[in-house]
């Protein structure tokens, strides 16, 4: 998976990118791990599917990141892994199989309040041939 933080002045801001908009999708996934949880090697204990229905292909991106948030204070539930990830573009529908484990058998120390809109962005680059995923995560 590919991708890149940038220089932002309070929060973290990432680019991800993929030769498929699902590939990026993953990418933005590692992004917000790395943010989370830095590189500690998380289990691959639990599994959980997820179906994501978004207004548009932004508003899908901004649900995908905001799910893991969500797992993570809720069910106390530490993303490691995307099994498995399926995109429909027509409908704003996203389908995924997560892996991971239970947050408490790890420490770290990252705090990820929420996603943001603000720079968000999905483009294609005609230059690399590549999606290119802009995201702003509050901390």
């Amino acid at each position: 998976m590919e991708y890149t933080f940038l220089d932002h002045t309070a929060d973290v801001k990432f680019q991800a990118f993929g030769n498929t908009l699902e590939e990026a999708f993953v990418s933005s996934f590692y992004a917000l791990k790395e943010t989370i949880c830095g590189n500690i090697e998380i289990k691959n204990q639990i599994k959980k599917e997820v179906l994501i229905e978004g207004t548009d292909i932004t508003n899908v991106l901004y649900k995908f990141l905001e799910e893991f948030l969500f797992l993570l204070d809720s069910e106390s539930f530490l993303a490691s892994k995307i099994e498995k990830i399926e995109l429909n573009e027509k409908e704003n529908k996203l389908k995924v199989a997560i892996l991971g484990d239970k947050a408490e058998n790890y420490t770290f120390t990252n705090d990820v309040k929420a996603i943001t809109y603000n720079d968000m962005s999905i483009e294609f680059n005609e230059h690399t041939k590549k999606f290119v995923l802009q995201v702003v995560l509050d901390v």
